[in-house]
């Protein structure tokens, strides 16, 4: 069984669902079947963090080249934030890995903004500015609010973008 595993992925997807709603679970490949679910999670978090990648990365930028402002960016945000919400609605225990989802994603916002606007990484807070101090996330706010509490350290409160 591992062999079809190793070498035919797709086929051993298929008979392992097959064995699962027959009940046949003695003849099911139980240590693999266990390792994909636990990489499905996996790829979750990964979808999630990449998801704030882009919506942190459209902020840095909107908030550093206020000249550059486009409505293509004003959508690329509402578009994110949209997503951000639906995935959390359909995986609400995401929403405890937000914090540490959060400072995976800023890290990489903060080389892309650099990398997109030609400004130096040093130009980019090095803490992720839509985070309080107790690294909580609140993805609900309002239009075009910050969609993470803006962190009092930092001396503003919103970044309202429309």
């Amino acid at each position: 069984m591992s062999d079809l595993y190793d070498h035919d992925f797709y086929a051993w997807a298929n008979q392992q669902a097959a064995l699962l709603r027959a009940g046949k679970l003695s003849d099911a490949d139980i240590a693999n079947i266990a390792e994909e679910i636990e990489s499905i999670g996996r790829n979750e978090k990964r979808a999630l963090v990449n998801r704030l990648n882009v919506l942190l990365m459209h902020l840095l930028k909107w908030r550093f080249q206020p000249e550059r402002r486009s409505r293509s960016w004003e959508v690329s945000i509402a578009n994110s934030r949209d997503d951000l919400t639906d995935r959390l609605a359909d995986d609400p225990s995401l929403r405890a890995l937000l914090p540490e989802a959060v400072e995976q994603a800023y890290r990489r916002s903060r080389r892309s903004a650099s990398a997109e606007t030609g400004l130096p990484e040093s130009t980019f807070p090095i803490d992720c500015p839509w985070t309080d101090r107790r690294r909580e996330v609140d993805l609900r706010s309002s239009r075009f609010e910050l969609v993470l509490h803006q962190a009092p350290r930092h001396g503003y409160t919103s970044d309202a973008i429309g």
